[in-house]
């Protein structure tokens, strides 16, 4: 959840790096650096600071640091508590190399103790500060930086994305990448760095998507590329065509509201190419639909919201291609037992498709000869390259931390597909497959429309009344289960409230006895009759504990409206159908009650920040 942007080239930089920064700072920000070499006399000169880039941007305000080039950071703790010393850049004990990092060495600890035997000296609680003492021995014991480059990847376990500063080296950035992305812009006698393929929009079209488990230096008008095995690469450019104004928010207050609201679209915007792609399957790398009447199992892995798409997208495969379908979190796949099945497919879903522990389980996969997909907003990412097939969610720029037009995207390719895959199996007519696509459209006004059914009275009272609660809890069944475990998260991590979902069927296995008039029980009801009675027997149980009820239900489903202190009513929709009518509205009611509680909604908070 860091960031990097650096920038080498013809003219003073500060300012463009700190652009970069503000672009990105959604990925963390309990502190920010800025390093540069002195345009004079190459030393490094730099600031660091607790909290965000506008705090950076006030140190730099009252300094000269600037230069030609130079390397910026902002950081989410990961080793280290949130300070000014585990900020970085970090250095050498001679200050001769700088690094900004973002990912985890995960034998630092090791590393670490070997270098303080030899005499090293450490500022810092980080896992980074090691890379740049250990550089700083290899490079007194190597022939030349690549020798010494190639012998630290050699040491470091983990995944990482780096990028050097050398005193020694004035006129180059060192860039290492390993699981963690990097991106190069290549323009007119410069060259741009960034972590995110946005913080190169409108800087520079022309870009360089680092290959895993490699190294570049980076001069103003040349650039080297290099594996861990120190071969030569060729340099592959791709050209990106993105826009990017800084508060482009489009009368929003905050980019979450902006990007809900865009659900519609991005949804309908599918439908349409979904229409006219032709060759549907052959994107995914699949050549005939005979491999998908072979097809017997089906792999998804994701992590956070993505993993809940994949628990919905297992029912929609299931329920109309008849294919088995087995849903992992992406950071458990490698820890089980694995028994690949015959004619298996894996899909890997990511909003970015830089998702670490994903593009990890994408490998797993390829290891074991599974055809990988993935499913992403980006097609120069990690896991479009390193998978054999892709589909894009074409959603745009998501820049609030919280996922919402990105699931809903990843929820709209996930069901026309289990359609197109129904199809191909003879299990259903092309007017199915057609209805599907309309059942979408259906789905996107909706969306939009139960938010505004009930936007006055969330905005006026609801939430306020339901910022006064310290705990919530989450249920559903079936279906609709995956959307209360989206529910818990966005609360979590938007609002800062402790949130908890669960099946409604298993809260009479311990977790009822929390119930009382303080721990607010939201429901996601079904439009399948079995299980909407069932939800409406645990809606009594909640009752008899003289517990507090909010409902996300549909038309008609009086009981448990009855049952229900407060209740959201939705239209009826046809079945499979219901996480999509359930999202907005869940969305909308999570931003507005982050907005009463005073919470930054688009970024992650400040550790600082946060009530203990």
């Amino acid at each position: 959840m860091c960031s990097i942007v650096g920038y080498i080239g013809k003219n003073y930089c500060r300012s463009v790096v700190m652009e970069g920064l503000m672009r990105l700072e959604y990925r963390g920000y309990d502190s920010a650096g800025f390093v540069c070499l002195h345009p004079q006399d190459n030393r490094l000169i730099y600031t660091k600071t607790q909290g965000g880039v506008k705090n950076l941007i006030n140190n730099l305000n009252d300094t000269t640091i600037d230069g030609f080039v130079a390397i910026g950071h902002t950081r989410w703790s990961t080793h280290g508590i949130a300070s000014t010393d585990n900020a970085h850049p970090h250095f050498d004990c001679n200050k001769n190399i700088s690094i900004v990092h973002n990912g985890i060495i995960t034998n630092y600890k090791a590393l670490k103790k070997e270098l303080e035997l030899n005499g090293h000296v450490f500022k810092s609680q980080t896992d980074t500060e090691v890379i740049a003492h250990l550089l700083e021995s290899l490079l007194s014991s190597s022939i030349n930086l690549q020798d010494a480059v190639l012998k630290l990847v050699s040491r470091l376990q983990g995944a990482y994305a780096c990028a050097f500063l050398i005193q020694d080296k004035p006129d180059m950035i060192l860039l290492i990448r390993k699981n963690s992305p990097l991106y190069i812009g290549v323009a007119d006698g410069e060259a741009f760095i960034s972590s995110d393929v946005l913080g190169l929009a409108g800087k520079s079209n022309k870009v360089i998507f680092m290959p895993d488990k490699s190294f570049a230096l980076i001069k103003q008008d040349q650039i080297e590329l290099h594996d861990f095995d120190g071969n030569l690469l060729n340099l592959s450019f791709e050209i990106i065509d993105m826009n990017w104004q800084l508060d482009d928010k489009q009368g929003h207050e905050h980019f979450m509201l902006k990007e809900i609201y865009e659900q519609k679209k991005v949804i309908r915007d599918l439908v349409c190419k979904f229409k006219t792609l032709y060759n549907f399957f052959e994107q995914l790398g699949i050549k005939s639909n005979k491999s998908i009447k072979d097809l017997k199992h089906i792999y998804i892995v994701g992590c956070g919201s993505s993993w809940h798409v994949a628990k919905i997208a297992k029912v929609f495969f299931e329920s109309v291609a008849n294919i088995e379908t087995s849903v992992y979190s992406s950071s458990e796949i490698k820890h089980i037992n694995f028994i690949p099945k015959k004619n298996s497919i894996a899909i890997a879903i990511s909003q970015s498709g830089e998702t670490v522990g994903t593009i990890e389980s994408v490998r797993f996969f390829n290891e074991h000869n599974i055809h990988t997909i993935a499913v992403t907003n980006s097609s120069s990412s990690t896991m479009v390259n390193e998978c054999k097939g892709y589909l894009l969610t074409d959603s745009g720029i998501e820049v609030a931390i919280t996922s919402t037009k990105t699931f809903s995207a990843q929820l709209a390719i996930l069901y026309f597909l289990a359609h197109k895959m129904g199809f191909a199996k003879n299990l259903i007519s092309f007017d199915q497959v057609e209805t599907a696509m309309d059942n979408l459209l259906c789905m996107a006004e909706l969306i939009e429309g139960s938010i505004e059914d009930y936007r006055q009275v969330i905005v006026q009272e609801l939430a306020f009344e339901y910022s006064k609660f310290k705990n919530y809890l989450f249920l559903g069944r079936g279906i609709s289960y995956p959307i209360a475990m989206e529910a818990a998260l966005k609360v979590k991590e938007v609002a800062y409230i402790f949130s908890y979902a669960y099946p409604a069927g298993e809260l009479k296995h311990g977790s009822i006895g929390l119930i009382d008039g303080n721990l607010p029980i939201f429901i996601f009801s079904s439009v399948d009759e079995l299980v909407y009675e069932k939800l409406v027997a645990t809606a009594q149980e909640i009752r008899a504990k003289k517990g507090h009820i909010v409902s996300f239900v549909f038309e008609n489903q009086n009981e448990l409206i009855a049952l229900s202190d407060r209740a959201f009513i939705i239209p009826q929709v046809k079945p499979l159908l219901e996480p999509f009518a359930l999202l907005g509205i869940m969305q909308f009611f999570v931003y507005n009650l982050a907005k009463v509680l005073d919470k930054p909604i688009d970024k992650l908070m400040d550790v600082q920040e946060v009530e203990i």
